[in-house]
């Protein structure tokens, strides 16, 4: 039997690109791997692999491109 969606099961599997970078500005500017995993509705784990670069490579020079640019 498949499992049915709960209302409020918003949880994703992964990040996207585009958020690996924003959780490196995330982290940059304090925030938590929990907290920032909250806050793209995944598990705290997508953040880690994101953080360790085993994700996404590339993101971390990305987001240090933009955050010289904001600076």
């Amino acid at each position: 039997m498949k499992r049915r969606k709960a209302a409020n099961d918003n949880h994703k599997t992964s990040v996207t690109y585009d958020e690996a970078i924003e959780v490196w500005l995330m982290s940059w500017a304090g925030h938590y791997q929990h907290a920032i995993a909250a806050h793209f509705g995944v598990n705290s784990g997508r953040v880690s692999e994101v953080l360790k670069e085993k994700k996404h490579i590339g993101s971390r020079a990305a987001a240090e491109k933009l955050r010289k640019k904001s600076a």
